[in-house]
């Protein structure tokens, strides 16, 4: 699930659960920016928070392997991914229209 060459990786993930109202979108920008990572976070209308993490495959995964666990007051059941695609710039899907965003 990435797009890129060698270690970078791009994916899209959802965040399903309890992550609205208790800090998720705040606390995965500083869990992204502590990795080096840039990309874009947001809440989704279904209750859902949505957010891309493009950048080296390690720095990715760990990022990955923290929104599963989320912040005190989440609960997070499953972060289903996609593949990030339909780049502007290389590894970087351009934000989607019309919502509310947080970049990282």
């Amino acid at each position: 699930m990435m797009i890129g060459d060698g270690d970078t990786k791009a994916v899209v993930a959802r965040i399903d659960g309890c992550v609205q109202g208790v800090w998720f979108r705040a606390w995965t920008v500083q869990e992204a920016r502590a990795r080096g990572l840039k990309g874009w976070v947001r809440n989704r209308a279904d209750g859902a928070v949505q957010a891309l993490f493009p950048g080296p495959g390690p720095a990715v995964d760990e990022l990955l392997d923290a929104c599963r666990r989320g912040p005190p007051s989440a609960l997070v059941p499953s972060v289903p991914l996609t593949p990030a695609g339909g780049t502007s710039q290389p590894g970087v899907p351009p934000l989607p229209p019309h919502v509310p965003w947080t970049v990282l």
